[in-house]
C-alpha cells in the first residue's frame, strides 16, 4: 500500500527555506559574537599595552632625570675639585713665620739676615715616557714607529733670595750646610759673597738662593719645635 503525502510541495519548500534561514541566522549570530569577542579582547589588550607603555615611559623619564642629576653632580664635583686644587696651589704650603724661624735656627753665631725675598711661579715639568717611544711590532705601518708624547705637569714653586752678613766665609759655608740639611729647603746655592764694613768692622755680605721643597707636610709638633728654637736663637744672638 503506497503512502500518500497530502502536504503541498510549496509548504514543504517553505518550511525547508525557513529552517535554512534560521540556521544561517544562528550561524551569523555566532560569527558576529566571535568577532565582537575578538574585538573586545583586542581592545583590552591594547589598553593593557598602552598602560604598560605609559609606565615604561614614566620610568624612562625618571631614569633620564636621575642620569641628568648625576651628570650635574659630577660636573659640580669636578668644578669643586678644580677649585680646591687651585686654592691649595695658591695657599702657602709653609707659613712664612715658620719658614723665617727655620732660617733663623740655622744661623751660625755672629751671622744675621738682612733681606728675604720669596717669589712663586708656575713650573712645568715635561717628561717623556720612553717605553712608549720604542717601536712596537705589528702589521703594516702600525708597528713601524711610535711617537713619544710628553706629559706636562703644572705646579707652583717657591723661590727664595736670602741676604745676610757673617764674620767670615766659614760661617757662610756653615749656614749653607745647615740650610741644605733643612727639611724645608732644597737647591741652596751661593750667589755672591763680598766684603763689607759695618761700623768699621769687616763682614762678609752674602747672597743665597734656595727653593722650597714640594709636598712639605709639617705637624703641629714640628711647627712648635721650629718656633721654640727660633726664640732661643734670638735670645742667644
Amino acid at each position: 500500500m503506497s503512502n500518500i503525502n497530502f502536504v503541498p510541495d510549496d509548504y514543504v519548500q517553505s518550511s525547508e527555506s525557513h529552517r535554512a534561514n534560521l540556521m544561517c541566522l544562528v550561524l551569523f549570530c555566532v560569527v558576529m559574537a566571535g568577532l565582537a569577542g575578538s574585538f573586545v579582547t583586542i581592545k583590552i589588550r591594547q589598553r593593557a599595552c598602552r598602560a604598560q607603555e605609559l609606565q615604561v615611559n614614566a620610568k624612562m623619564a625618571k631614569v633620564e632625570e636621575s642620569i641628568k642629576k648625576f651628570e650635574d653632580l659630577q660636573a659640580r664635583r669636578q668644578a669643586m675639585t678644580r677649585t680646591a686644587l687651585t686654592t691649595a696651589d695658591l695657599l702657602e704650603p709653609v707659613p712664612r713665620s715658620v719658614l723665617l724661624a727655620s732660617l733663623t735656627n740655622s744661623l751660625p753665631p755672629g751671622t744675621s739676615l738682612i733681606k728675604l725675598d720669596m717669589t712663586q711661579k708656575e713650573s712645568r715639568n715635561t717628561g717623556v715616557d720612553r717605553s712608549k717611544s720604542r717601536p712596537q711590532p705589528g702589521p703594516g705601518k702600525a708597528g713601524a714607529k711610535a711617537e713619544a708624547k710628553p706629559s706636562v705637569e703644572k705646579a707652583l714653586e717657591t723661590r727664595m733670595e736670602i741676604e745676610g752678613i757673617a764674620p767670615s766665609d766659614l760661617q757662610v759655608a756653615s749656614y749653607i750646610e745647615h740650610l741644605n740639611d733643612s727639611i724645608l729647603l732644597d737647591n741652596v746655592a751661593l750667589v755672591e759673597s763680598k766684603e763689607t764694613k759695618v761700623d768699621k768692622i769687616v763682614y762678609r755680605q752674602f747672597k743665597l738662593t734656595a727653593m722650597l721643597r714640594k709636598e712639605v707636610h709639617l705637624t703641629k709638633e714640628d711647627v712648635d719645635s721650629i718656633r721654640a728654637k727660633a726664640e732661643q736663637s734670638i735670645y742667644q744672638f
